[in-house]
């Protein structure tokens, strides 16, 4: 746990241990609150409206110490175990390689009290004034004065070999003498006496928003980058879109398909407004108007990247800075792109795969429910052909009976009429008057099925037709029939 309070904290820990007794912890100090009491130093509770606190023991020994009492526990177990644990340390760096070897070139050591920190220290210098250190190799050691230490004996060979290859360089030419076609667009639709170049929103230029003087050098970028992007395969085109009903015009580089949108811009700093002779004439005029207090000025710095407002807002963007140019880092930019347009087609591969297996659960889950659909069909039909063929026989058999009873006697027409139109009814019920067959399978529509279904009759192209056969769609692997 981090003991050490920020300033915020250890003032609400102040103010809490000087109040007489329940402190009400403000709505805006919830998350403070719930730090101090994670430490441990107050205690909080649920009171009318809103949280109160009171200090612990631990929280006032903090402000009289400056320490967390856990900590300085810790500080004197680890103190108290330093001298064995020192006693364990490599008594010098040849030992110290040998452990590495041992451990597959790397030792953690948790936090290590001073005496322990001193021996391994002293086997790390002796390893590397004495030679111990392979050769092809480095020994590194990270948290000499705090925190774990890290001993690491690297392979330089196998680091280097390791490491991804250098990004090529793109060549800013000094002048243009045959300027990318989008360039001589651009130049063309600057003009002469502009002190702002504002070419945003023009269609069939490059998109841009830069003081004059620095137009030339941002035409050289751009012929560089965009070349090289052709150079490499990909397209770059000018692009229209419709947004909102207004018509938005970008520039962008095409790699798989996927479009990258591009606007080069300098970037501004603000400075303090300085009043024109106008607005003071207009203050004096009318006291209330508000004057601005600060102007933005262009600070010389280009930046190419992805336009404000656009979906790849953020992703990808370079500058000029401290320590390089946006010249050094075009070659950086186009990877970084050329990384993009394969991250999206990776993506869009998995979803494809994705898609598919859950269009083919879906025919699969339709096809068992159409059979379910036919075999509960199917068993309903048979259990009446069995009801209507064991009435038939118990009318046949109490025909039977009766004509047994008239033999003796005479029987009424009327009760003759009566066992005759019994006959042919039970001739009519039995099934096996005739040859049996299975019967037609029922309709096979989404509201037919919709009981059987346990997923979303509506997901995708319905594969039965009205006379019940099954058709897959073209698009569907064959494989997703059942």
């Amino acid at each position: 746990m981090k003991y050490a309070l920020t300033e915020a904290q250890a003032a609400m820990l102040r103010e809490i241990a000087a109040a007489s007794g329940a402190l009400t912890v403000p709505p805006a100090g919830i998350h403070t609150a719930s730090a101090l009491e994670k430490r441990g130093l107050i205690k909080r509770t649920w009171r009318g409206s809103g949280h109160i606190a009171v200090v612990t023991a631990d929280g006032r020994y903090y402000l009289k110490h400056g320490k967390h009492p856990q900590e300085v526990q810790a500080a004197k177990k680890r103190l108290e175990t330093d001298a064995g644990q020192a006693a364990r340390a490599p008594a010098d760096g040849a030992q110290l390689i040998s452990r590495l070897r041992s451990a597959s070139g790397k030792i953690t050591l948790s936090d290590p009290a001073p005496q322990t920190r001193g021996r391994w220290r002293a086997a790390y210098y002796d390893a590397l004034h004495h030679g111990h250190v392979p050769e092809g190799h480095k020994l590194r050691w990270s948290g000499r004065q705090r925190g774990d230490c890290v001993f690491t004996l690297v392979d330089e060979v196998a680091e280097r070999a390791a490491q991804p290859p250098p990004v090529p360089a793109i060549e800013v030419p000094e002048s243009l003498d045959r300027p990318h076609r989008l360039v001589r667009a651009t130049r063309k639709a600057l003009g002469r006496s502009q002190i702002v170049v504002d070419t945003r929103g023009r269609p069939e230029v490059i998109p841009m928003y830069v003081s004059r003087p620095l137009a030339d050098r941002a035409l050289r970028i751009m012929h560089a980058l965009l070349t090289e992007a052709e150079n490499r395969g990909y397209t770059v085109e000018a692009q229209t879109d419709l947004q909102h009903g207004d018509a938005v015009h970008t520039l962008a580089i095409v790699i798989d398909g996927r479009a990258f949108p591009l606007v080069l811009t300098e970037r501004t700093a603000k400075v303090p407004h300085e009043p024109t002779t106008q607005e003071i004439r207009q203050q004096q005029r009318n006291p209330w108007t508000r004057l601005p207090k600060y102007d933005e000025k262009f600070n010389g710095r280009l930046a190419l990247g992805a336009p404000a407002g656009s979906w790849y807002q953020h992703s990808y963007s370079y500058s000029d800075g401290a320590r390089w140019t946006v010249e050094s880092r075009l070659g950086h930019l186009l990877q970084n792109l050329e990384h993009r347009a394969a991250e999206a087609e990776r993506q869009q591969h998995e979803k494809e795969l994705r898609e598919a297996e859950q269009r083919r659960r879906w025919y699969a889950a339709v096809a068992q429910a159409r059979e379910q659909q036919v075999e509960q069909h199917r068993a309903t039909v048979l259990i009446e052909q069995v009801r209507a063929w064991k009435q038939a026989v118990e009318i046949r058999a109490f025909c039977q009976a009766a004509s047994a009873r008239a033999d003796d006697a005479s029987v009424p027409a009327d009760e003759l009429e009566w066992l005759k139109w019994a006959e042919t009814y039970a001739a009519q019920l039995d099934p096996l008057r005739g040859p049996l067959r299975a019967p037609p399978d029922p309709p096979a529509s989404r509201e037919a099925l919709r009981d059987l279904l346990k997923v979303d009759a509506y997901s995708h192209t319905w594969p039965f037709n009205t006379e019940g056969r099954w058709t897959l769609p073209e698009d569907t692997p064959a494989d997703q029939r059942p």
